[in-house]
This record gives structure tokens, sequence and C-alpha cells, in this order.
């Protein structure tokens, strides 16, 4: 069946809109311009926290490519970027991070934990956004954690557990949590660094997305989208047509009803030029 012209377009960040220094050429800043010129709207669906959304937001600053909404930490979070406003969370309960540390120890001996909270916006200073265990070592460049006790972590309701070795790749950490985790969490990862994310059951792009359209009546049907990891392929399924990039992770591929070039490649608007130029 032919797909398109899209009604909403949905977009992981990392690996997927931006290329490997962190930026949005300026061919997928016209593509994505042409489609909002055309009415259709363009979303976020990443991984990361509202704290990190400024640094491709502002990157479309001066073009008609305006991104109002994004869905962050895999789902758990419905970020209105316009007004830096944290919409709705999903929030596994301090027992529930307490069981899920226990798990993370003792199947992976060694690792560090870690615990991303939701505040009122991206810059809550009355909620530490990111508290870790000792000895956490960052899977990214940019750390910006707190440093604190096991029971500081567990201590208050968070949108994910992220649990790091970086000698072990996160598939393996996945595969070794996934039967021991069973329905506490949903588990998943984004990066094959030795990192891999807790959240509330049935959380995932696809369901932040699903309740994104529902509270904004943006349009659910007709949705492209793009990712590159294992926690986009519930988003890719999901979507009337998942596009998954050329280097991604092979459940990526699989769960994709196609495939384009890299992220330094501008796979994503090799693909909206289609209909969007």
């Amino acid at each position: 069946m032919t797909f398109g012209p899209p009604t909403l377009i949905a977009s992981d960040v990392d690996g997927t809109l931006i290329d490997d220094e962190n930026r949005v050429s300026s061919r997928t800043v016209s593509a994505l311009s042409a489609a909002r010129a055309a009415g259709v709207e363009f979303v976020l669906a990443t991984g990361r926290p509202p704290r990190w959304i400024a640094e491709i937001t502002d990157q479309f600053a001066g073009t008609d490519a305006f991104v109002r909404y994004a869905v962050c930490a895999n789902g758990a979070i419905i970020y209105d970027a316009e007004h830096d406003r944290v919409l709705w969370s999903a929030n596994l309960e301090s027992d529930a991070l307490v069981k899920l540390g226990e798990i993370a120890y003792q199947q992976i001996p060694g690792c560090g934990i870690a615990a991303e909270r939701a505040g009122r916006s991206a810059h809550d200073a009355a909620t530490p956004p990111f508290v870790a265990s000792a000895g956490y070592e960052h899977a990214w460049l940019n750390p910006d954690h707190v440093e604190v006790g096991d029971d500081e972590v567990f201590s208050e309701p968070a949108v994910k557990l992220l649990v790091r070795k970086p000698d072990m790749p996160s598939g393996e950490m996945a595969a070794r949590l996934q039967p021991f985790v069973g329905d506490l969490a949903q588990v998943t990862f984004s990066t094959d660094n030795g990192l891999v994310e807790l959240s509330v059951p049935g959380t995932h792009k696809a369901s932040g997305l699903a309740r994104l359209c529902e509270a904004t009546g943006l349009p659910a049907d007709g949705l492209i989208a793009f990712g590159d990891m294992p926690n986009d392929v519930e988003m890719l399924t999901w979507a009337s047509h998942g596009v998954a990039m050329g280097h991604g992770h092979q459940a990526a591929l699989d769960a994709a009803d196609e495939i384009t070039v890299g992220n330094n490649d501008d796979g994503v608007a090799k693909v909206l030029e289609r209909w969007f130029a």
C-alpha cells in the first residue's frame, strides 16, 4: 500500500534527526520547514529528558520548522517545548525502584544505578533531575547527575531507572534483566554502550505519542516515525509508516516499513522530500 503524504511527523533525536556532531542539517531543516508550511506538525520522540531538548529545538530558530511538543524519556514525559512545561509523566514509585535496583545489582554485579525524575519544567530547581549511585559512569559526554546514596536514588518517584555497566553491551544487559524484571517495568536501551533504561510497564514512545495526540488533537492516523534503536521499535511498529535509519540496530530495522540512509546522510530529509521540498 502506498503511504503518504504524512499527517504528522515524529522523529527520534540521537542517531536519527541529528548527525554525529549533534547538528540538524540544513537539508533536514528545509524539509521540516516545508512540512510545517504544508500544515504538518513535527514532534520529537526521544529518550532525552526535557532539559536536553532546547539544544535541538534551538537549531530550528528563525525557520518554519517549529517544534511545539516532545515525547521525552522514552514516552514517560509529555513536554510542551514551546512553554517549557511538563504536561504529564509516568513514574515508577519508590517501592518499584527498590525492587528493580535489587534485580540490577544481582544480575549485573558492579553496575551503577541512576534515576531520572520529572519536574514541572525542563529546569525545575525544586526537583533534582538526575541522581546516581556512587561511581556511576555517565554514558554521555554532558554528565549532569548528582551522586547520592542508593537510598536517595530510590527515595522519590522516577520516570526512568538507568542501569549502567560500561564494559557490557546493552543488549546483553537487557537480556539478563528481562526475565527477572518481568512485568515490573518496561526494559529498553537507546545505545549499546552499556546502558539499559527501565520505565513504567507499557511506557514507550508509541504510548507517549498516542497520549500526546489524544490530549492535543494531533492526528495519529497518517503518522510517519523515524528511529534507529530498540527504544524506537514500538513507535516504528505503531506508526502508519515506520522508517529506520540504515545504520540502525537490527531490532529497529526489523520493525520498520522502510529503511533510509543514515543520520549523517540526511536520512530523515531524504524520505520527507517525497512530499515536502
